[in-house]
């Protein structure tokens, strides 16, 4: 896999490519709706995403609803998370006229690519990754198929739209790098299929809970993006991030106030949500049944 010196190196030269020609440029990013979205969240990417949307860049956000599963023994509340971040994404600024909003469940053919992709990675490979060896601690129970699998699921998420760019921190690198190696892997066995996704890497601020912790879900301490106004601001005087006790509808320098007065402007809308991923989950289909068909071609499996 490469050195972190060397995908930096690369992200720079991105970057430039990035302002100069944003058509030939791919984002696959999401979420798995284990909760509300929360300011962490906002801050560590999907500002970001709104970013490159505004720059031109094809966007497809996955909120992967299976991948939930992975650490967890029930899907109570999923369907509610995922309309939430819907409605999450829209008052951050994403624009479903032009970003794919998708989820993972609905997307079948994107389903079939890791079976493929399993054959290109070992166990030992698995094992290595930084997320499955660090759940699998947290966990403190046998690794399930799942978890085990995660960077290879996570792959197909990227690919099945031929994903080639990819905004991420640091700590996920190594979901990056998987899925150039699974996507170099099938390649060279099979035949040109799949780009070689490059990651952009953001320096986007770690943000306090209201604890003094990173902020998480898993940690109780986040400040999400469904609270009202009221909610929100209560929660920021009970931290050192905001004096100001006006609410103020800034955008910019305060999305934890803005955004929930968007989200409740769209809430306003209850079909709007599934109207929304509807469409984005027929798109989605659509490219994944045509990157699958050229999948089975390459290997002959088509009967």
């Amino acid at each position: 896999m490469d050195s972190f010196s060397a995908t930096a190196e690369r992200s720079i030269g991105i970057a430039a490519a990035v302002t100069r020609q944003p058509e030939s440029f791919r984002v696959v990013t999401g979420e798995r709706p284990t909760g509300p979205l929360h300011l962490g969240q906002y801050f560590g990417a999907i500002r970001e995403r709104v970013r490159l949307q505004e720059a031109g860049i094809d966007m497809s956000p996955v909120l992967a609803d299976y991948q939930v599963i992975t650490d967890r023994d029930t899907t109570a509340h999923v369907r509610e998370n995922v309309y939430g971040a819907v409605l999450d994404y829209l008052a951050a600024g994403i624009d479903p006229q032009r970003a794919t909003i998708s989820t993972h469940s609905s997307v079948l053919a994107l389903n079939q690519l890791p079976l493929p992709f399993l054959s290109l990675v070992t166990e030992a490979e698995l094992h290595r990754n930084p997320t499955v060896k660090a759940e699998s601690t947290a966990s403190g129970r046998a690794l399930s198929g799942l978890l085990l699998t995660y960077p290879v699921h996570q792959a197909a998420d990227i690919l099945f739209c031929k994903g080639n760019l990819m905004p991420v921190g640091k700590d996920n690198l190594p979901h990056v790098e998987m899925t150039r190696v699974i996507a170099r892997r099938f390649n060279e066995r099979y035949g040109q299929v799949f780009p070689m996704p490059d990651a952009l890497i953001t320096s986007a601020p770690e943000v306090p809970g209201l604890d003094g912790r990173t902020m998480s879900k898993s940690y109780g301490n986040s400040i999400s993006l469904s609270m009202t106004p009221d909610e929100t601001v209560d929660a920021i005087h009970r931290t050192r991030t905001d004096q100001d006790r006006k609410i103020a509808f800034d955008p910019e320098r305060r999305p934890g106030v803005s955004a929930p007065c968007r989200r409740r402007a769209f809430a306003e809308d209850p079909d709007l949500a599934s109207r929304i991923l509807r469409g984005g989950n027929e798109a989605a289909n659509s490219t994944a049944e045509a990157t699958l068909a050229e999948v089975r071609a390459a290997m002959g499996t088509i009967y």
